[in-house]
């Protein structure tokens, strides 16, 4: 297991395996690095955000659960992808769960470490802003997708008449 980002052979494209090497170096200074096997949950829906996940390895599954109790998937969270960002940014609650499909390697920060990680170094800032517009781009999509694809089988099979 790699313990700095500077010499990691799994750096993908996320958003802080790609810094500059004075803002990776202070990144590794703030992060712990751990390991987790297939089950753990890492965060759940409601639970006050305390950390951000910065997934070196392995995938996530992160779901939903509806007033029913019903749990649904709305995805999997490939490697370099940074989980609890929104909602440690907003000093708020998950909105999903979080448990490891495969054992992973997790790079967790506080959220103390992250906002003055940010003040430290505002490049990062608008890596940040940009992520968190197309995660909502994404959730416009599926919205849509949802909402139209429900209003078309509703036109289409209309109520019987007496």
């Amino acid at each position: 297991m790699s313990q700095g980002c500077l010499d990691c052979t799994q750096r993908s494209d996320g958003v802080f395996c790609d810094l500059e090497p004075d803002a990776l170096q202070r990144f590794d200074e703030i992060k712990s690095l751990g390991s987790w096997p297939r089950g753990t949950v890492l965060f759940r829906e409601g639970q006050s955000a305390r950390s951000v996940y910065l997934l070196c390895s392995g995938r996530v599954r992160l779901t939903v659960c509806s007033e029913s109790g019903r749990r649904m998937t709305l995805r999997y969270a490939p490697p370099g992808e940074l989980l609890g960002l929104s909602a440690v940014l907003a000093g708020g609650c998950h909105e999903v769960t979080a448990e490891v499909t495969d054992t992973v390697q997790v790079a967790e920060v506080h959220r103390r470490e992250l906002l003055n990680f940010l003040r430290e170094h505002g490049e990062v800032c608008l890596q940040i802003v940009q992520l968190l517009s197309e995660d909502l781009h994404v959730a416009y999509e599926r919205v849509r997708s949802v909402g139209l694809t429900r209003t078309r089988q509703v036109h289409s099979h209309p109520a019987p008449t007496h």
